[in-house]
């Protein structure tokens, strides 16, 4: 596993309220007027948001609804699929990313796009924080991650499962110390808007640390793995879930998501500082770390 920065190229304890953690700032936004608003708003929703298969401008909507069908199709298969497609190194490469998530036994974590808990059990397991907060966009996702919490790892660290869409996360300003994301940025459609509210939600010298699925340097590798990802993940994704389609998404996803460096420079521009990823795989995958600045409040 390589590492890089943008710097050096080459009551029931387990159960909680989550009043505390939403943003009670009233502030309205602001509205448009005039026979020109709808015609604004519709051109801003085309500025920021992208079709995730292709990285192509679209409005967010087509997206979002995408992935809420595949996912909540899938969603009691999914650990399946996840495991024998990776042939076992899906496991692995969350361990890395609990590794270089610097969380403490004192520290609040936000998994983002927590899906069936995978990430969320692997912190409580390895890390130990007061309190994790397991949250999705697709509510059949989080009903499989709540039923293993309660059969496996509800003696753990106590965990809150909440349906949140990442790109409007409904918790206040540095709520917490960390953040967490694994395979879940690259089904956004506005993902500058995603990582500004993670930078939000994060304490001053929070981290995010974030697991996607990336871009092998190495030409012959890089060749093999683009037709891995064309003509078997779907043939894996039929005969474990019934749904090829939805795995034709994924890896039109991953083709179309930004290399390493380009997604180290969006972590940048969303106001991150210190942003290192470590590759796995040979760069199937890759880690980004990026810290909020500790003088921002």
């Amino acid at each position: 596993m390589t590492s890089h920065s943008t710097q050096n190229m080459p009551h029931d304890p387990h159960q909680h309220t989550k009043d505390a953690f939403f943003d009670t700032n009233d502030t309205k936004p602001t509205r448009l007027h005039g026979h020109n608003a709808s015609a604004k708003q519709a051109e801003h929703s085309h500025i920021h948001t992208i079709d995730t298969a292709s990285g192509t401008p679209a409005p967010a909507s087509i997206s979002e609804e995408r992935v809420k069908c595949i996912f909540s199709n899938i969603a009691r298969k999914y650990g399946l699929f996840n495991t024998c497609s990776s042939f076992g190194t899906y496991r692995l490469w969350l361990h890395a990313l609990v590794d270089y998530a610097p969380i403490t036994h004192a520290d609040t974590v936000l998994d983002i796009a927590g899906g069936t808990g995978d990430v969320s059990f692997c912190v409580a397991r390895k890390k130990k924080p007061a309190r994790i907060v397991c949250s999705d966009l697709v509510p059949e996702m989080l009903d499989v991650a709540k039923e293993r919490y309660q059969r496996h790892y509800s003696k753990l660290t106590p965990i809150d499962f909440h349906v949140v869409d990442a790109q409007n996360i409904p918790y206040a300003d540095n709520s917490f110390e960390c953040v967490t994301v694994a395979y879940g940025i690259r089904n956004m459609p506005d993902r500058k808007r995603a990582l500004q509210e993670i930078r939000r939600v994060l304490k001053p010298g929070g981290a995010c640390v974030c697991l996607e699925f990336s871009h092998p340097h190495n030409k012959l590798w890089r060749a093999l793995y683009e037709f891995y990802l064309r003509h078997n993940i779907p043939l894996w994704g039929k005969f474990i879930t019934g749904d090829a389609e939805g795995f034709v998404y994924l890896a039109q996803s991953i083709h179309a998501f930004p290399a390493q460096q380009e997604f180290a420079h969006l972590f940048e521009e969303s106001g991150f500082e210190r942003v290192t990823w470590k590759n796995c795989a040979g760069g199937i995958a890759a880690i980004h770390r990026a810290f909020k600045p500790c003088e921002e409040a």
